[in-house]
């Protein structure tokens, strides 16, 4: 069963609509839609409210019999670790990040903040083109 087909399926056996699960989770009704019909891969953090607002443990939207490969939990905490090690590059002195002579920790909130949305978001790309291409190499086989 796909990530959102979970989420759905507690959040149907809760007898709640997309709309008191949001309000519940403190998120808005068509970010639960897009995670329901799997367009998003969401955060831990988002993850875990979730799973509060449905009153279930987290670990019943974690685990899956299916292939850790296509598991978007698995993918989420991969791409957050790697984006750990860019920023951690970012903040070392002769990291490419040195835009201007300023290492990201010079950089204002909001500077920081873009860059690091910038980055997460070509993660994000990056990841989804390899199982894209992945899958595809499975399918001509």
């Amino acid at each position: 069963m796909k990530f959102g087909e979970k989420i759905k399926l507690h959040r149907k056996n809760a007898k709640l609509t997309q709309v008191q699960l949001a309000e519940k989770a403190n998120m808005s009704r068509s970010y639960i839609a897009d995670i329901e019909r799997n367009r998003y891969n969401p955060s831990i953090d988002t993850l875990t409210a979730i799973a509060n607002a449905l009153d279930i443990n987290l670990s019943n939207l974690l685990n899956d019999n299916e292939d850790n490969l296509n598991n978007p939990i698995k993918e989420e905490i991969d791409i957050q670790k790697e984006l750990q090690k860019m920023i951690d590059g970012l903040n070392e002195k002769n990291g490419l990040a040195h835009f201007n002579g300023e290492s990201i920790a010079d950089m204002s909130p909001e500077d920081k903040e873009i860059l690091i949305s910038s980055l997460e978001n070509s993660l994000r790309i990056a990841t989804r083109l390899a199982m894209h291409k992945s899958n595809s190499k499975k399918d001509n086989h």
